[in-house]
């Protein structure tokens, strides 16, 4: 699979300098992770799940979480649970080049609780080869240690390597009085388990709750003061970029349109104004992927992800052959590239050009946007 994939190579070739590179499940975790992009999820009771995530697939979308937890009401557990299973093992069993049949996307399962992993693994047999992992809710240092020694049990009985999102959204974690001991602890869990450790995902409308908050369209997570400290803090902690660091995601955004979008290109603007700020804040703090809860998410995640001419022009000369140190003039005459401080910024910016791709000089975020938007009904 690959972003923009499901754009006509004819169109890929006008959009991009550098286009997205080829991955799938088996990459490694410094290969998937930056390329997880705008990670859809879906309720796990939907009853076309299998062709929705086929849908989902053709729209562009490169990972998805099929939800048991939040999404779903407490009654309707064991009925997701059996649709979950039923619908992963109907996608395992279409057949290779059948119509519709690319690639799948990256897909995991939030669970509630860590007995769901081992249980739905058994369950699904062969059909697990189709998971690329878990999804882990509410995680602290107490919570995750079973989630992810039943992640380990798991991947042992089914013979394959199956990951872990972490989510981030415990009250301990934001509330001031708990918050160093809880990073402390989950630091400390997740570096144990560092190879099973896709990505941490920041789980921002629970850690409202604790307050009774909740954002306006206009209003971004940056905005929210309490919000904005805490991911400061998560940066400072899990975001380091000494390779102790993983990889962290973006803030859900919580609005979508009222109706189908009318054709044609879409200049920033209306419903997504939020959203695009919002994404761009992400990437100025360290923050890079997004949970998402509607398709009207992916394209305007995925432009802003892709790495501007200029971006890539600057990371190449810092990291060029036999750059020790010193300062120089960027390609396009207007900032200084200084290149031991720039470094680690230049190498993260070409992981996300790998995954992305870099667009040509002359194309902008609205050629990205109405490029990657599908037409109404498709």
């Amino acid at each position: 699979m690959r972003h923009f994939g499901h754009l006509a190579p004819r169109v890929r070739d006008e959009l991009f300098h550098l286009p997205p590179a080829e991955f799938d499940a088996a990459a490694p975790l410094d290969v998937l992770a930056p390329a997880l992009g705008a990670t859809l999820y879906s309720p796990a009771t939907r009853p076309r799940l299998a062709a929705d995530v086929r849908r989902q697939a053709a729209r562009g979308v490169v990972s998805m979480v099929l939800c048991l937890e939040d999404a779903i009401p407490d009654g309707e557990v064991g009925r997701a649970e059996a649709n979950l299973v039923a619908q992963l093992t109907a996608l395992a069993a279409e057949p290779t080049g059948a119509p519709g049949s690319g690639p799948l996307p990256l897909l995991f399962v939030r669970v509630r609780t860590p007995g769901q992993i081992t249980a739905l693994v058994t369950r699904l047999g062969p059909a697990v080869r189709v998971l690329t992992g878990f999804v882990l809710p509410k995680f602290t240092e107490c919570s995750g240690i079973p989630f992810l020694e039943a992640l380990t049990e798991a991947e042992a009985a089914c013979g394959r390597r199956l990951l872990a999102m972490p989510v981030l959204e415990s009250p301990d974690l934001l509330h001031l009085e708990t918050r160093t001991a809880t990073l402390d602890g989950i630091a400390r869990t997740v570096t144990k388990y560092r190879d099973r450790v896709l990505a941490l995902r920041l789980g921002v409308t629970d850690l409202c709750a604790a307050y009774g908050l909740r954002r306006a369209p206009g209003t971004t997570a940056y905005d929210i003061a309490l919000l904005a400290a805490l991911i400061g803090d998560v940066v400072n902690v899990l975001g380091r970029a000494d390779g102790t660091g993983f990889t962290l995601t973006g803030p859900v955004w919580e609005y979508f349109p009222r109706r189908p979008r009318t054709p044609g290109p879409r200049p920033p603007g209306g419903h997504l104004d939020g959203l695009l700020r919002e994404v761009e804040l992400d990437h100025a703090n360290g923050l890079l992927g997004k949970t998402c809860i509607h398709p009207s998410h992916i394209a305007p995640v995925h432009a802003l992800s892709v790495v501007t001419h200029e971006e890539f022009c600057d990371a190449t000369d810092i990291t060029g052959p036999g750059n020790g140190g010193g300062v120089l003039r960027s390609a396009y005459t207007n900032k200084m590239n200084e290149v031991k401080p720039h470094r680690a910024w230049a190498e993260r910016t070409l992981r996300r050009a790998r995954a992305f791709g870099v667009a040509r000089p002359d194309v902008t975020l609205a050629d990205l946007l109405a490029a990657g938007t599908p037409a109404p009904g498709a």
